[in-house]
């Protein structure tokens, strides 16, 4: 069985994270879940780089809005795909550091779910070749020629 990808999701609205949270879950993702971009930042700190695979977050939120959370969650952990959500949005406030914007209400929870689907594996990138008994027998003798 794969690893399951962790997704930092965060809004400020309690039963909007939840649904978020079941929705993710239900489809084989660990979720974290933050209430404010504060606790999401804590949480970045918490996680080593890499270990993340995507975070999902609401545009508009008290005290720091999506965009500045996703800016510093880039500056911790390069690399991080990120999707913003809003449902008040004029076309110039769209989220301007994130990897996909997406109206609520304008999209389809399979829709999300796809658009996550693609980040993420966006993020793991390419499959790398595993080498195969022959390779690595040749493999093994190379690293001892090249140490010795």
């Amino acid at each position: 069985m794969r690893p399951k990808k962790t997704i930092l999701c965060v809004d400020d609205n309690e039963q909007i994270l939840s649904v978020r949270t079941f929705l993710l879950e239900t489809r084989g993702y660990r979720v974290v879940a933050a209430h404010s971009a504060q606790e999401a930042l804590t949480v970045l700190d918490q996680y080593l780089p890499g270990t993340l695979d995507l975070i999902l977050c609401d545009l508009l939120m008290p005290q720091m809005d999506g965009n500045e959370l996703v800016r510093r969650a880039k500056q911790l952990h390069p690399g991080l795909p990120a999707m913003i959500v809003s449902g008040t949005v004029n076309a110039f406030d769209r989220a301007l550091h994130a990897d996909v914007f997406l109206p609520k209400g304008a999209s389809s929870p399979a829709e999300m779910i796809e658009r996550i689907r693609v980040l993420v594996a966006r993020k793991r990138g390419p499959k790398k070749a595993v080498p195969g008994p022959s390779q690595s027998a040749s493999l093994g003798a190379f690293t001892h020629a090249t140490a010795s």
